[in-house]
């Protein structure tokens, strides 16, 4: 136990909350000139709207399922392949009159 608490004091004696709130929000790499910014959307200070960031929980054999598939992806040569990419391309590809009810 004291290993954990440990390792939050070091972690809290690193991180600067102010530093972690800025890169969350998005707002910690921007300047107010708005350098280094690109797309009209930015430019205008909207968030895209053609997609969301969202977070979800997987098991972790599932994971290493997943990660080892885009291994694969990639070994073949297509090398922007990612998780993302491919549970986008498993959602179009599911058939949902298959899926079994105790899901």
């Amino acid at each position: 136990m004291s290993d954990r608490n440990d390792l939050r004091q070091a972690t809290a004696k690193v991180l600067d909350p102010a530093d972690v709130e800025g890169v969350l929000s998005g707002t910690y790499y921007s300047t107010a000139a708005g350098a280094g910014r690109s797309g009209a959307a930015e430019a205008t200070g909207e968030k895209p709207t053609h997609y969301k960031v969202i977070c979800i929980s997987m098991y972790t054999e599932d994971l290493k399922r997943l990660d080892n598939m885009v291994d694969s992806l990639k070994a073949r040569g297509l090398t922007k392949a990612n998780r993302s990419a491919l549970i986008r391309y498993a959602l179009g590809a599911v058939n949902l009159e298959t899926v079994p009810k105790g899901l």
